[in-house]
């Protein structure tokens, strides 16, 4: 018998196991998940800003607030501060005449807060007190300015807050030369008064938000019709509500780069759809309204033009107005509601789906029309995920629109066409109207301050649920086509 084989010196032995003693190791791995809902999610938004409406109905709602003696009906102070927080401009009473100076001043107040975002505003406030942003806020926060980085958000959120500070005060400043230095915008006003009628105006502009304050026995005319005439008041009033339309990442963009080529895609579509609607905004509703001696029939050429590029700039954003578009063309209005609906830009103070939502929508119309599998602009792919969000956000506001206009008919007897561009006007946090809204009952008031709350909010917390809620899919089904058309 053989013995049994030993290793020389200097051998290296290497011994495996055998098969039957390998056996099989268990790992368990308990996964995390994150709620979706809650105080650190995308929905932080909307409660933040119910809690600042009901803040702002109570604060309304006291006598205090009000002119006359007693309370304000509660309705009257809900509808006023969801106006005002969601920066859109109806109203159901006058605003200079029915509320105090009190009253004005927590309008302007919610006003600000609801142009500059409750995120943003309660970020900055914890900034200012040395309080820590959680990272899931931050996240939030990230996700409601649209911007990719996470570091330096404080310093981003600064910068944002004072931006909107300068501009709103560079505004102020130069209606405040018309109001009382180079003019005057009554006899006798004094400078103090002037400095405040100042102030609201352009904080009211600049956050798209629509309100005045301008006394009526002084100043007469509903909103602005009083300086429909004058270029001044209205092209200061059109430049910050261009700037608040364009959002404050487009403005810090445009500021620091200062060259087109070099702008990032989002900037260059935002500038572009801005000019284009402005473009057809302007020439449509003078086309359509030049013969019309109850708007701008009887006005000269230019002040044609300028009023109809002023009321292009309202259509989209602010609730401003220096005519009755009760008495526009049908087909006008039919424009405005397709402006208002678009809205301005993202992260900006203004309403609607978006510009940047309804442009994808447009990009990936054009590309599958022209049967292109990838969708591009100016020389740059875009993400298919993010066409789809933009389709799934235009066709939910479409529904919305729908719904709201079925709900306001339900409980408003009035004309099809004035309850629409009501709705219109609502969704898109717009403010303007054919004349309807002070007029409104109890049921209709709801559904209106319903409307105006979606419509704000709604597109910004869907964008950023959606965004939260990218997960693998570790399988796909048989894939089966179905007729369409």
């Amino acid at each position: 018998m053989q013995p049994p084989w030993q290793p020389r010196p200097g051998d290296v032995v290497v011994r495996r196991p055998r098969q039957s003693e390998i056996g099989p190791v268990h790992i368990n791995v308990t996964r995390r998940s994150v709620p979706v809902r809650g105080p650190a999610s995308p929905m932080l938004v909307v409660y933040g800003f119910l809690v600042l409406t009901f803040i702002g109905t109570m604060l309304l709602w006291l006598p205090i607030a009000r002119e006359e003696d007693g309370f304000a009906p509660i309705l009257t102070a809900m509808f006023s501060a969801t106006s005002a927080i969601t920066v859109t401009g109806l109203v159901v009473v006058d605003t200079a005449d029915y509320w105090t100076t009190f009253g004005h001043v927590v309008l302007l107040i919610l006003a600000f807060i609801g142009g500059l975002g409750f995120m943003t505003a309660a970020a900055f406030l914890l900034i200012i007190v040395g309080q820590r942003i959680g990272m899931q806020s931050q996240l939030a926060i990230r996700e409601g300015l649209g911007v990719r980085q996470l570091g330096g958000l404080p310093r981003l959120i600064r910068r944002i807050v004072l931006l909107a500070v300068t501009i709103q005060l560079i505004g102020s400043v130069l209606l405040f030369l018309r109001f009382y230095v180079f003019g005057s915008l009554w006899e006798g006003i004094s400078i103090g008064t002037a400095l405040w009628q100042s102030a609201f105006l352009g904080v009211s502009a600049f956050n798209n938000a629509g309100l005045v304050i301008l006394p009526s026995e002084y100043v007469p005319g509903a909103s602005l019709e009083a300086f429909r005439s004058d270029e001044w008041v209205l092209g200061i009033v059109a430049g910050l509500i261009i700037l608040g339309a364009l959002g404050y990442l487009a403005i810090f963009e445009i500021i620091t780069i200062r060259s087109l080529r070099r702008f990032s895609l989002e900037v260059k579509i935002v500038l572009t759809g801005s000019i284009v609607l402005l473009v057809m905004g302007t020439s449509l509703i003078y086309v359509l309204e030049r013969n019309n001696d109850e708007t701008i029939g009887t006005l000269s050429a230019p002040n044609q033009l300028s009023d109809s590029f002023f009321n292009a700039t309202i259509a989209r954003t602010a609730g401003f107005s220096i005519d009755d578009f009760g008495e526009h063309e049908d087909t006008t209005n039919v424009v405005f509601e397709l402006m208002m609906f678009i809205g301005g830009a993202s992260a900006s103070t203004a309403g609607g789906i978006k510009l940047n939502t309804f442009a994808l929508i447009v990009i990936a119309t054009v590309a599958t029309v022209r049967g292109r599998r990838n969708l591009s602009a100016f020389n740059r792919d875009i993400p298919q995920e993010l066409a789809r969000r933009a389709l799934v956000i235009g066709a939910l506001a479409t529904l919305t629109v729908v719904a709201f206009l079925v709900a306001l008919s339900l409980v408003e007897d009035r004309p099809l066409a004035d309850l629409q561009f009501e709705i219109f006007s609502a969704i898109g946090t717009v403010g303007v109207t054919t004349g309807i809204t002070p007029l409104l009952g109890d049921g209709g008031k709801i559904v209106v301050a319903t409307a105006m709350f979606v419509g704000r909010f709604g597109p910004l917390t869907l964008a950023l649920l959606m965004a939260g809620r990218e997960a693998p899919i570790g399988y796909r089904y048989a894939t089966e086509r179905i007729r369409i058309g």
